[in-house]
């Protein structure tokens, strides 16, 4: 059965704004500009809302694993914007040797090109989550409607590509706005975001990613990678190529055990 959604506290506060501006106008007419400025600041904030990846503000957003993966040293692995026919098969090789699992965020248009490699990447142990059907840098400014139809779009194409329905969405860039939450309830998804990212789409130092993904890295971390439209080294090698090895490694010395997200959140 599936629970109504309820909107955050900081929905209904922004909601309640609006009417108590509207109110104030009708009853002190002369208090408009008050009223206009109130309404100004409200959007403003919740722009902001929007443009923060980790803000729970507009809703619920995984953005650690839960506190019992924590105590067992989890740690989640998760590769957006595939799957990538040059990369991806790298990607799943370098997981295999270390005995570490990762959740795929697949984008739906790429995956009806490449449908044997989602099915791959689940045949492996890990999982192929949604990451929106068009990855519009533009998803942001979507409408319900719009936003609604590009989410199911690429949810009806992976499960019916894997068997596997996705349990975690992600936004482009992690970006969204207030209709998100709404629609994510209503095709029974949960919001995703990180604790860890590297900017590996623009950052083609390998050590500089490296390094941004490992400085205090610890239990109960979410680590954002990408083997789609990802950054190259000066060699012209995928940068999560030239890192994930070396990540890998550093999460075993530290006794981290990578898992996908839907075997470590209830």
């Amino acid at each position: 059965m599936t629970t109504r959604w309820t909107p955050s506290p900081f929905l209904r506060a922004s909601a309640a704004a609006h009417g108590v501006a509207a109110l104030g106008t009708v009853l002190v007419p002369a208090a408009w500009p008050w009223a206009l400025g109130a309404l100004v600041a409200n959007h403003a904030l919740l722009a902001g809302a929007g443009l923060w990846p980790s803000s729970r503000l507009l809703g619920p957003n995984l953005i650690r694993l839960p506190e019992a993966a924590a105590q067992r040293r989890e740690i989640a692995l998760t590769i957006d914007d595939g799957p990538d026919p040059e990369v991806t098969p790298r990607v799943l090789d370098l997981l295999d040797a270390a005995n570490a699992k990762a959740s795929f965020f697949c984008i739906g248009h790429l995956a009806q090109r490449h449908p044997a490699l989602c099915r791959e990447i689940v045949q492996r142990g890990h999982r192929v989550e949604n990451h929106g059907h068009a990855h519009s840098n533009a998803f942001s400014l979507f409408g319900p409607a719009r936003m609604r139809r590009d989410i199911a779009l690429a949810q009806a194409t992976l499960t019916g590509i894997t068997g596997q329905a996705p349990r975690f969405f992600r936004a482009t860039a992690g970006l969204r706005n207030p209709f998100l939450d709404p629609v994510l309830h209503g095709l029974g998804l949960t919001l995703a975001t990180w604790t860890r990212r590297a900017y590996d789409t623009r950052t083609g130092d390998a050590e500089r990613v490296f390094q941004r993904l490992t400085a205090r890295l610890d239990a109960g971390d979410i680590v954002l990678m990408h083997d789609g439209h990802g950054a190259r080294t000066p060699d012209g090698e995928p940068v999560i190529l030239a890192v994930l090895p070396r990540l890998l490694r550093r999460i075993a010395e530290r006794d981290l055990h990578p898992v996908t997200l839907a075997d470590s959140v209830p």
